[in-house]
């Protein structure tokens, strides 16, 4: 493999020079089973993110009960977390086994650029639960005028057109670079400091609180109506509707568990790089890195274990799934046992070879 070049391009790719030593070195240098453990985790990451969503999306579709204005949210969160892992995390799977990228700088921007799409498309769809659930729960007489089925397509539009938005300028800052340290090509935190801090701050920080203010006016509502407190102006929540905001809540508190640690060392950097960057293990930035890849398929399975309506559905589907494989199967066989058990026009029902005469 080729060695890093000092203008800091591999085979005309940039690369990260976060690290104070050669990061080619580093990755060469690494045991087998580092690469084996991080080549199996996306690899279970990646099936279980693709079967999750697409559970969770199907699931919609099929149950009526699931096909509301806030769960439209919830299919467009699957499918910024199908994003990943149709494009991006397979080339990085690739990059892993071949330890470095040979997949050429076009490659290499599309795949930035997709997770790009995916994590802040994520991030915004979160946000938009966020707010579904506050108005739903503390606004409820006015939530079927805000979020009719027409309004509710046109908040998922600007979510994504918001996404859209926010991830181009890194095309042109050219902050889109490989790491070979998590063999990706990813977001370059050391690129500019000042778009890295209005990164972090726009696409993490305050969408974070802007979610955490709706989930605390909510917790505040739950709270009060279970004691009663001013019973007649509060609105009756039923334990589906608590139960639907747990599931919600606890979809932001692993996404904000999961991408924290990468943002928080991405802010330390952009603050001051000289100082910071010795100070990261690279065991650190690696663990951040895909900790933050794995929350992808985290939220299908939440649904699953806290929503009895996606569980249920989900059930149904991989029982319509597998009775229809056992059934085309069933059929094939059936098919075969016919075949072998039809009787050869040359053999008369007395099972004597029939002979015409001469």
């Amino acid at each position: 493999m080729e060695r890093r070049k000092a203008t800091g391009e591999y085979h005309g790719i940039p690369v990260s020079k976060m690290s104070s030593l050669d990061p080619y070195e580093e990755v060469l240098n690494r045991p087998p089973w580092v690469t084996t453990t991080l080549g199996c985790f996306l690899i279970f990451t990646i099936v279980v993110d693709i079967l999750g969503n697409l559970l969770v999306i199907f699931s919609v579709y099929r149950n009526k009960k699931l096909r509301n204005a806030g769960n439209i949210f919830v299919v467009s969160l699957a499918v910024a977390d199908l994003v990943v892992a149709i494009y991006p995390y397979p080339l990085v799977l690739t990059s892993i086994f071949h330890k470095g990228w040979n997949l050429g700088y076009v490659h290499c921007q599309i795949s930035g650029f997709l997770m790009g799409v995916s994590v802040i498309g994520s991030i915004f769809n979160i946000t938009g639960i966020a707010i579904n659930r506050y108005c739903y729960i503390c606004h409820s007489l006015k939530y079927d005028k805000l979020y009719s089925d027409k309004n509710s397509v046109c908040y998922v539009l600007l979510i994504w057109a918001l996404t859209i938005v926010a991830i181009v300028p890194n095309l042109f800052v050219g902050s889109l670079q490989y790491d070979p340290r998590v063999y990706s090509c990813t977001f370059e935190q050391s690129a500019s400091s000042a778009y890295t801090i209005a990164v972090v701050f726009f696409h993490f920080i305050l969408p974070i609180m802007i979610v955490t203010y709706c989930y605390l006016r909510i917790w505040i509502l739950v709270i009060q109506v279970r004691r009663r407190v001013k019973p007649d102006n509060r609105p009756k929540l039923t334990p589906n509707d608590v139960r639907n905001f747990v599931t919600m809540f606890v979809v932001f508190v692993l996404f904000a568990v999961c991408w924290a640690p990468l943002n928080f060392i991405g802010l330390a950097v952009a603050i001051n790089p000289e100082v910071v960057v010795p100070l990261i293990p690279e065991w650190l930035f690696v663990a951040s890195y895909f900790m933050a890849y794995f929350n992808s398929c985290l939220n299908a399975i939440v649904y699953g274990v806290l929503n009895q309506n996606f569980r249920r559905e989900y059930k149904r589907i991989v029982v319509s799934v597998c009775t229809a494989r056992i059934f085309f199967h069933g059929s094939s066989n059936d098919a075969a046992e016919r075949l072998k058990s039809k009787p050869s026009p040359l053999i008369t029902n007395n099972n004597q070879v029939k002979v015409e005469s001469v």
